[in-house]
């Protein structure tokens, strides 16, 4: 099955799932399509915004200045959240870090795709947001870690061939001095590893102005993940803390200090007003040194594991500072960007995010539908970034190249046997309003359901299904719905 993504004079984007061979091939003909659709008029490109999706690794809601952290400096985080848009109750799509990369990707939840935990790629077959956009005529970059697929040239699922002109990536998280990925080629850097990836963005965003060209460019920090390594300066800031949180605070602190840089060359570059800046984190905050903004840490499906810090900027459109409370998630940011961009899915296969633009125009109140979770019983992929990259490096330099990993070459493969319908195995949640419902199974398969009402229980302390069970009753019904969709979704009805 083919997917098309079309604007009013935009040409067709074709996906296929095949051989690996017919699958390439079918990848540089779709890139071709895409590099010639229109040329879009001066009206055209001023109109259309520049969109900047910066994600941290591993930052939990409690992780800024803004949200009350006493020992934190992040002054252009929260200079950010005190002048645009700022999301009290912002969702990442699953607990762990790919997963959630793949919902800012598609739109969709990560188990649709297969990408259960960290280390496991994309499917080639998906329509992600930088297609998308590209076929409306954006510039499209990735800059920093991709943890959705070897970047090494082969690989079926690099940033190449998920929509992206041009690329500095890294497999997994990385740290200071690193060596990235070109376009496919191992690249040795020098200095902090948060500007590396916002130096990168800014060059290629500098290029796009002066060709007055609209962009898009993902920016996705390695940091605050472990091993903490900041650099003495931003270490140094915190000599007065536990040796254990100071590496950990100076890495947020030189995440703000990349963001900010990226945010002081928008007025810079006079592209300020007419451009949206995105920010949020992957997962909730690291156990011991993070903090989060519910029950629980990284790796849950209670608040504390989903609940991240999130700012979106666009001065022409969000003229004034505001907060708000509606419950959103990183799902929504590919239907949002669509729907500014006026791109259009043909045979779109289902989004689990709303568009956010009438939130963004202060007239949304209340989520339109509910949001789900599921994280399924799976082991993640061992990436290791460093040296698997060094590994590159090392032959390149020979005049060598290395395959792609195993798991990035079978990447377009559908499950066989198919997964069943009738179990899901791990902790799934579905939250409607205020009311989060859980369906946790164990091993033995059978279910536990627990309810929390977050308006009076942000902490979910106090399990009243018991007291609620026909609101249990009507919320298993629409979760076990949902459930099935991903199942089918998983084994490959939607292609």
């Amino acid at each position: 099955m083919m997917s098309r993504i079309t604007t009013c004079h935009s040409l067709p984007l074709f996906r296929s799932s095949l051989s690996q061979l017919q699958l390439m091939m079918l990848l540089a003909l779709a890139a071709t399509f895409v590099n010639t659709t229109k040329q879009l008029s001066a009206a055209e490109k001023s109109s259309r915004p520049n969109i900047i999706l910066v994600m941290a690794d591993d930052q939990g809601w409690g992780d800024m200045a803004y949200n009350g952290h006493s020992v934190l400096q992040t002054p252009n985080f929260d200079d950010a959240a005190a002048t645009g848009l700022r999301f009290d109750n912002f969702y990442a799509a699953a607990p762990v870090c790919s997963p959630t990369r793949a919902s800012v990707m598609t739109g969709r939840h990560p188990n649709r795709m297969g990408v259960f935990k960290w280390g496991y790629p994309i499917r080639p077959q998906e329509t992600t947001v930088a297609e998308a956009l590209k076929s409306a005529g954006y510039a499209t970059g990735h800059f920093g870690k991709w943890h959705l697929g070897s970047v090494r040239r082969e690989s079926p699922v690099h940033p190449g061939r998920n929509g992206f002109d041009q690329w500095l990536s890294a497999p997994n998280f990385y740290d200071n001095d690193a060596i990235l990925s070109r376009e496919g080629t191992a690249v040795q850097f020098k200095g902090e590893s948060s500007e590396l990836a916002a130096n990168a963005a800014l060059e290629f965003m500098q290029e796009q102005v002066k060709k007055e060209q609209p962009f898009l460019a993902v920016v996705w920090f390695g940091s605050p993940h472990s091993p903490h390594q900041a650099i003495e300066e931003d270490r140094k800031l915190y000599d007065d803390q536990p040796k254990a949180f100071q590496h950990f605070y100076g890495e947020i602190t030189g995440m703000d200090r990349a963001f900010g840089k990226i945010r002081d060359a928008l007025t810079d570059l006079r592209i300020r007003d007419n451009t949206i800046l995105w920010y949020c984190s992957d997962n909730g905050g690291l156990p011991k040194v993070g903090s989060t903004g519910g029950r629980a840490n990284k790796g849950s499906v209670y608040d504390g594991g989903l609940r991240v810090p999130a700012i979106l900027e666009w001065p022409s459109r969000i003229p004034k500072h505001r907060v708000t409370d509606v419950r959103c998630n990183t799902c929504d940011i590919y239907p949002t960007l669509l729907e500014l961009v006026g791109v259009n899915v043909a045979k779109q296969p289902t989004v689990d995010g709303v568009s956010l633009v009438s939130l963004i125009d202060d007239k949304l109140e209340t989520r339109p539908r509910p949001m789900g979770f599921w994280d399924y019983t799976a082991k993640g992929i061992g990436t290791p970034s460093a040296t698997w990259m060094s590994e590159l490096y090392e032959a390149q330099q020979k005049g060598e190249d290395l395959p792609p990993h195993e798991s990035s070459q079978n990447a377009a493969k559908l499950p066989d046997p198919a997964y069943p319908s009738d179990t899901f195995p791990g902790h799934a949640a579905w939250l409607s309003g205020n009311w989060k419902l859980h369906r946790i199974q164990g091993n033995k398969g059978e279910a536990k359901w627990e309810l929390y009402d977050l308006a009076s229980d942000p902490m979910e302390s106090q399990d009243v299904a018991e007291q609620e069970t026909k609101r249990v009753a009507a919320m298993q019904t629409e979760l076990n719905t949902w459930l099935n969709s991903v199942v089918d979704s998983l084994n490959g009805k939607d292609y």
